[in-house]
């Protein structure tokens, strides 16, 4: 499937990809862009059912997410590429360096997880979305992603997000859910040799620091940084913290220009 994705960045510049969460889209990295715009050629895409890329009703599996990155990399004819991803995006990222290891030059996984204690929830908010669409659970899944105080100092963010999640497509959306609901991710943790860097918020109920400690555990050499005063959409509440320890990261492969 040939995903839609967006472009920045010097084009001699190196590729650093990044994945957002599960409904929202590629838009997701933008406090991220100018900090990492002058070091990198930026491809940021749409998963499936998102955005501006393709629909599928299902079903399908974590396996074929990471494969459509491939794909759409190697239309750009990518083959070396940084990666960072959060949530659902950071997820394709640990297949990605599991599974395509000498692709992967240095890997960022934001708020995200290997895997969940139970998938019955993630199977219970398919059900929901299938019939009701992703409208009827939006308040609740982003009233996770943000903390309380940026809900009241800030409503029109969380307007926003939420018209961002109803834009999802239901069947493609509910799908994605029940992917999640299969995924194990542990076993390849330990074969990731990317050099890595897992970063947790402090205040995520979706994925809990604790969740971010075990994959820094279990790849080898991982680097873990917790900020606070952010829940799960990390990147945008916490965004200079988080841009200061991409920029550090990341760059150190990318060289100064």
């Amino acid at each position: 499937m040939r995903l839609h994705s967006e472009l920045s960045g010097p084009e001699d510049a190196p590729v650093l990809v990044m994945g957002s969460s599960l409904g929202t889209t590629n838009t997701l990295w933008e406090p991220q862009l100018p900090v990492l715009e002058e070091f990198f050629r930026i491809v940021r895409f749409d998963h499936r059912g998102h955005g501006a890329s393709p629909t599928d009703n299902g079903p399908f599996t974590m396996d074929d997410l990471g494969a459509d990155v491939l794909e759409l990399l190697d239309s750009l004819d990518v083959q070396r590429f940084s990666y960072c991803g959060l949530s659902l995006g950071g997820m394709i990222g640990m297949w990605l360096a599991a599974h395509a290891p000498d692709r992967v030059d240095r890997l960022a996984l934001c708020c995200t997880t290997a895997n969940f204690p139970s998938a019955q929830p993630w199977l219970d908010r398919a059900a929901t979305v299938r019939e009701s669409g992703t409208a009827a659970i939006a308040e609740a899944v982003v009233g996770r992603w943000f903390t309380h105080e940026l809900a009241e100092r800030f409503p029109d963010t969380i307007t926003a997000y939420r018209e961002l999640l109803s834009g999802a497509d239901d069947n493609t959306y509910a799908a994605i859910c029940e992917a999640i609901a299969a995924m194990d991710l542990r076993p390849v943790l330990p074969s990731i040799q990317a050099p890595t860097v897992v970063i947790a918020a402090a205040q995520d109920e979706a994925t809990p620091p604790e969740f971010l400690r075990v994959i820094a555990d279990a790849i080898p050499d991982a680097e873990l940084y917790v900020v606070g005063d952010a829940a799960h959409l990390a990147n945008v509440e916490a965004a200079d913290a988080v841009s200061v320890i991409l920029h550090g990261y990341l760059t150190a492969a990318a060289g100064a220009r």
